[in-house]
């Protein structure tokens, strides 16, 4: 019964400049899209709840980035 199940896999090196990149994106995508409706809605209010979704997705795309960026930071 000396079989093992592990099985040898390949791992590929991911560099983290790439992962800090993508999660820089997000961020400034959070950002444009904060503004971009703020100024075409004119809405800066975050309370008003019609508005709500906007935010959501604003919040986790700056949300995201800031926490991808200090993961890989160098």
């Amino acid at each position: 019964m000396g079989v093992s199940l592990r099985v040898a896999m390949a791992e590929v090196a991911f560099p983290r400049s790439a992962a800090f990149w993508f999660y820089a994106l997000a961020f400034l995508a959070g950002i444009l899209f904060y503004l971009i409706w703020g100024f075409t809605y004119g809405s800066w209010n975050i309370l008003r709840p019609e508005w709500v979704g906007a935010y959501a997705v604003t919040i986790i795309l700056v949300g995201f980035g800031i926490v991808g960026m200090l993961l890989y930071r160098k």
